[in-house]
């Protein structure tokens, strides 16, 4: 009996280690893509929420938890349904005009990304005394070797690897000893009628929500050909990206209302360099300088490839040119061609012009005001290319509309209030 029942338990360990190694292989492209959303210029806007207003946008971090999810489930929706890239869903259902309106919407959303991103990473090295030649130099030959060397799994692998180093921020927020009462007061003393502050809170919802983000995901979806059985652990890998990336932007926020927003209100941080340098004194050496360099480093590298790749895979969609990680450099060289001028092309332009990394707010903002087309076509999508049992419709339906329709309207109107244009 003991040999017999010694048999009948095998199999059970085998399938269960069988069917966690087919749900890891699933996860990466949500977690990641939303590590990237945590990009340089977003740490850089909720660092400057947080000295010049305190905890008021932390409330908005939380709220934009579901919006993030939502907007991406979408994305997920349309990948694995379809097996198709968002530019050529939108080529198929709308024409080739409205696609080179999109792509062309996302070719300046990364222009800008990159050049936070580098800006981040030359910042870092000019911490520690690094030239930015020298700084820029060696993340642009790390990322063109990260892409140019690996298949998508080994690519998504070593991102997300250099992306958890953003898990840096938690402990600057637990270090700078915020006061729980304070948080509390200030999340619900919402100044709605001040112009730099909605100016700052459209910059906080471009800096969640972003064309890349889509382009990136749609097709790193495809690419791991993946399809509908996959929906709901891909949900989950979404969910958790999402929840992830806004617990960091609240620990930025927090870490710098506690410290710099107490002592220095009027403080303005335009570089890593001087976000860092400020909260030294409230954080010690260690704590302000290596700790936080590692969240940005992180975020800027992880940033960098997601950027690159999205761009890459976006133009491809409607040029037509062969596009997978899976494809050696010489089949698909437009593809690897464009993801290495953009890496090549945004180091260059922060090594020649430093003074760019004051767009850092600036490039969320202008992400905020393209949230009407990038959020419209998702949603024209989920409802015009999906079949019968995915599509979006129903109560659900009303529901995305409600939520795209508030959030666009904040990103858009506090964007243009705040630049003086309303």
């Amino acid at each position: 009996m003991t040999t017999g029942a010694d048999t009948t338990a095998c199999p059970a360990p085998t399938a269960s280690v069988s069917r966690l190694w087919r749900t890891a292989a699933v996860f990466g492209p949500g977690l990641l893509v939303m590590l990237a959303d945590t990009d340089v210029g977003s740490v850089i806007t909720a660092g400057q929420s947080g000295v010049q207003w305190g905890y008021r946008l932390l409330l908005l971090q939380v709220v934009l938890v579901p919006v993030l999810f939502v907007v991406q489930e979408l994305t997920v929706r349309l990948a694995l349904v379809t097996g198709r890239g968002h530019g050529e869903l939108i080529q198929d259902h709308f024409g080739r005009f409205w696609a080179i309106v999109s792509v062309s919407g996302l070719a300046v959303a990364c222009a800008g990304a990159l050049l936070t991103e580098f800006s981040g990473v030359a910042g870092v090295g000019e911490i520690y005394g690094i030239p930015r030649a020298v700084s820029l130099s060696l993340a642009a030959a790390a990322l063109l070797a990260v892409v140019l060397t690996g298949s998508y799994r080994r690519v998504e692998s070593i991102a997300i690897a250099v992306g958890l180093f953003e898990f840096a921020f938690f402990f600057v927020a637990y270090y700078a000893h915020p006061s729980v009462v304070e948080v509390g007061r200030q999340m619900i003393d919402i100044p709605f009628a001040n112009k730099d502050y909605l100016y700052l809170a459209a910059a906080n919802i471009g800096a969640v929500i972003m064309p890349w983000m889509i382009f990136y995901q749609q097709s790193a979806l495809a690419d791991k050909r993946l399809g509908p059985e996959h929906l709901t652990i891909s949900r989950i890998d979404t969910a958790l990206g999402a929840l992830v990336t806004q617990l960091v932007m609240a620990a930025v926020l927090v870490a710098c209302a506690a410290t710099i927003g107490h002592a220095r209100p009027d403080a303005t941080l335009s570089t890593v360099g001087e976000m860092s340098q400020a909260l030294t004194p409230f954080l010690g050496e260690t704590v302000g300088r290596v700790v936080f360099s590692l969240g940005v480093l992180g975020a800027g590298m992880v940033a960098a490839i997601v950027v690159s790749l999205a761009l890459a895979w976006g133009v491809g969609e409607v040029t037509g040119y062969s596009r997978s990680l899976e494809m050696h450099p010489l089949r698909a060289r437009w593809f690897y061609g464009v993801y290495c001028l953009a890496i090549i092309a945004g180091a260059v332009l922060v090594c020649a012009w430093p003074d760019l990394v004051a767009m850092n707010i600036a490039v969320q903002v202008m992400n905020a005001l393209l949230l009407p087309l990038v959020i419209g076509f998702l949603i024209a999508l989920a409802i015009k290319a999906l079949p019968e049992p995915y599509r979006l419709k129903g109560v659900y339906l009303w529901f995305v509309i409600a939520i795209a329709t508030a959030t666009t309207a904040l990103g858009v109107f506090g964007g243009l209030q705040g630049a003086g244009l309303l």
